[in-house]
């Protein structure tokens, strides 16, 4: 017959309630007392039944994490980090790809709201309402969605500058920026305000597209670029995967990296790529982005305050596609 919670209660000559307490990790217990409820338990091999205690919780211990598309190298290791640091926590991850789908993101709120996951990471291009969010413990990678939803970014502003600055330091006199622009309020942006910034200060013509896309459409986006600046010798390109169209199609149009055209990439989600070349890049932290949204996000759930905005640093990785 399996152990009962009064078989332990009685083996440590404490009451069913305490136990429980225990059992529930409420602070309302000496260090005495439960140290002795969890000898009991461990000398019976008592197994609680933690699904009931979840649902006398109102607990699902399941969390979401929802992003563009699963394919991307960005969002790849992110969910990697995001799982492991969840598991931590005794969270389990339910991992959704939204495929730039505005309903499948809404399906995610709804689902928080029916109490079937109890919060979720959202990387989004779309916009929601505060009231859609009512009630939803979430938090998000570079976007805001408003004052009670936090969110964990990198120093777009000043990684971004100081690229531009060592493009033009490499020489290079027609640079240019290449973008995704984000549908909705984000950090992502501050990296076009830097480049502009840099330009200004240098007194150097903008060379610019930075335009809404679908991840897949890079290829198109760099050829309308080059064939609107034709002569462009440098370019800051916001992410991996536009840093790589871009040296793709350039190669294709018999133009050389680095001794034509020099690159820098903001991610770096992989550094080493075209036979183990490396990308000269921005690299963001994202191991450390993902734990430390996780851990925003269970503060967020148990109700404690967090900071708004948690800014992690980069780094800057010389690389290959620069001389």
């Amino acid at each position: 017959m399996a152990t009962t919670i009064k078989d332990v209660a009685k083996y440590a000559g404490v009451g069913i309630g305490t136990v429980s307490r225990v059992l529930n990790g409420e602070k309302a217990v000496n260090s005495e007392t439960r140290e002795r409820v969890q000898k009991a338990m461990e000398a019976l091999e008592f197994q609680p039944n933690r699904m009931a205690s979840r649902l006398r919780k109102n607990e699902t211990r399941n969390i979401a994490l929802l992003v563009p598309v699963v394919y991307h190298p960005f969002f790849a290791k992110l969910a990697n980090y995001v799982e492991a640091e969840a598991d931590k926590f005794g969270y389990s991850v339910i991992l959704v790809s939204s495929q730039q789908r505005v309903e499948k993101e809404k399906d995610i709120i709804d689902r928080i709201q029916r109490r079937e996951v109890d919060g979720a990471v959202f990387v989004t291009h779309y916009a929601h309402d505060a009231e859609e969010l009512k009630n939803c413990p979430i938090v998000s990678i570079d976007r805001s969605f408003g004052e009670d939803y936090p969110y964990v970014t990198s120093d777009n502003y000043n990684a971004t500058f100081k690229a531009v600055e060592y493009l033009i330091e490499k020489g290079c006199k027609k640079v240019g920026y290449i973008g995704s622009k984000p549908l909705v309020s984000s950090e992502v942006m501050e990296r076009e305000r830097a480049y502009r910034d840099a330009m200004q200060k240098h007194g150097m013509e903008i060379r610019l597209v930075n335009e809404a896309m679908l991840h897949g459409d890079e290829s198109s986006v760099v050829e309308g670029f080059l064939n609107s600046f034709p002569n462009v010798d440098g370019v800051f390109a916001s992410g991996y995967s536009m840093a790589q169209a871009f040296y793709e199609t350039a190669m294709q149009k018999g133009i050389n990296v680095p001794e034509d055209l020099q690159i820098v990439s903001y991610d770096g989600a992989f550094r080493q790529w075209n036979n183990n070349r490396l990308l000269t890049c921005v690299e963001q932290p994202i191991e450390e982005m993902a734990r430390e949204v996780v851990r925003v996000l269970i503060k967020k759930i148990r109700g404690e305050q967090v900071p708004l905005r948690t800014e992690l640093k980069t780094s800057f990785i010389k690389g290959a596609t620069t001389k």
